[in-house]
């Protein structure tokens, strides 16, 4: 993966305490935005459809719009792109369907705390694959933001865990949500066209989940517009989230991209505060950490002058 822009130097004598946000990491904090806005838009569909249906229409037509708007990209296809964009669609996939299947059996607040699981977990994949271990303050950040996701599930979400079934296949999506992240970075390099991986990949995505439907014991819906314009509408910003999660973490590592996606429940909720829901308190002390965990992750402590450091903390 290649190094990140360095910032300018600085005038002799002052010390840099906070790393600047880069345009890939603010371009981040857009799409997450976008996956708080979608909250309710996929709420709302789930009462007309099934979920594997709806997450095959979704990114089946990302997919096909992708294709449409790069279609000149697509005739550069080469064996490794194919290969890069079947392993992040396949993690994309499972992330959704055994996320869903654990909802069968667990509560939403369960599922939300279980899954943000995947926060923690990133970090110690990006040191096993990527070789390249988090800043001290990056982990920081990523304990005041999983604290913070903790606070938004709400108590009764640890009260009430047992291990059983729907636990164990959530706590496993949570892996299959980290492997995406870790995956999106290890396949970033100049010999890879991230548009052309990003096409791959959801299409993969959209026809496993197809592909699930009997398994899940789907059928097609009845045909009405409170899916079809989700569905449409969906799937044209899932073009555009993972597009730019393909481009951006080229240069923003798996950790600093997961602290950025952590804010996907403060978006949500305050979406939802906006259409009439309230926030309880220990809602908003948990999307305050989540914010103090992506600024801890930006403070860059000095370092002892004379004493090398073997590899790159990211």
């Amino acid at each position: 993966m290649p190094d990140q822009p360095q910032p300018a130097p600085l005038p002799a004598g002052e010390k840099r305490v906070f790393r600047s946000f880069s345009r890939e990491e603010m371009a981040l904090v857009c799409i997450t935005v976008l996956w708080g806005v979608t909250f309710l838009v996929v709420h709302t569909a789930m009462r007309y459809t099934g979920p594997m249906f709806f997450v095959g229409l979704r990114f089946t037509t990302a997919a096909l719009l992708s294709m449409l708007l790069f279609r000149r990209l697509l005739l550069d296809l080469t064996l490794r792109e194919v290969q890069a964009g079947a392993c992040v669609g396949g993690a994309i996939f499972f992330g959704y369907a055994l996320q869903t299947l654990g909802l069968g059996s667990i509560s939403s607040s369960q599922s939300a705390f279980i899954t943000a699981m995947y926060v923690p977990i990133v970090p110690f994949l990006q040191w096993f694959f990527l070789r390249k271990p988090p800043h001290l303050m990056v982990w920081l950040g990523v304990l005041f933001a999983f604290s913070g996701l903790v606070l938004l599930t709400g108590p009764q979400a640890i009260a009430h865990m047992h291990l059983q079934f729907g636990e164990v296949v959530t706590l496993v999506s949570a892996v299959a949500i980290a492997m995406e992240v870790v995956l999106i970075s290890r396949f970033a390099s100049p010999a890879i066209n991230s548009f052309r991986v990003a096409i791959v990949q959801l299409l993969v995505a959209g026809l496993l989940a197809f592909a699930a439907m009997p398994i899940m014991h789907e059928h097609v819906p009845a045909l009405t517009w409170w899916w079809v314009l989700p569905g449409l509408g969906l799937g044209a910003m899932s073009a555009v989230i993972q597009l730019v999660m393909n481009w951006a973490q080229k240069t923003v590592s798996p950790t600093r991209a997961t602290l950025i996606y952590a804010g996907e429940p403060v978006w949500a909720g305050l979406v939802g505060r906006l259409a009439g829901d309230m926030l309880p308190a220990r809602a908003l002390a948990g999307g305050a950490l989540v914010i103090l965990g992506v600024l801890a992750s930006e403070v860059r402590l000095p370092r002892r002058q004379g004493r090398g450091r073997k590899g790159r903390s990211l």
